[in-house]
């Protein structure tokens, strides 16, 4: 288990649902943000790490605030070192 790992797919996850309900595919997006859709790719798999400035791209492309994107439930206690 990697804390970090699993926090960017969790990330991911609710970008791309949040793309899919908006019925945007990984080229509207590129357009967009100026973001290659291929890296965008790699961000709803948390394959790659996101800055804070793509997160604000990515969400005014998905026309939602920021924290909506970090709105998910991630048990820190699981990665806690005893």
């Amino acid at each position: 288990m990697n804390i970090t790992e699993d926090f960017l797919k969790e990330i991911g996850k609710i970008i791309f649902e949040t793309r899919t309900k908006n019925k945007q595919t990984l080229d509207d997006l590129e357009f967009l943000t100026g973001i290659d859709s291929s890296d965008i790719n790699k961000y709803e798999q948390g394959k790659i790490n996101l800055t804070i400035k793509t997160l604000i791209k990515l969400s005014q492309a998905l026309r939602v605030h920021p924290q909506d994107l970090l709105r998910f439930n991630f048990d820190f206690d699981q990665y806690k070192n005893d």
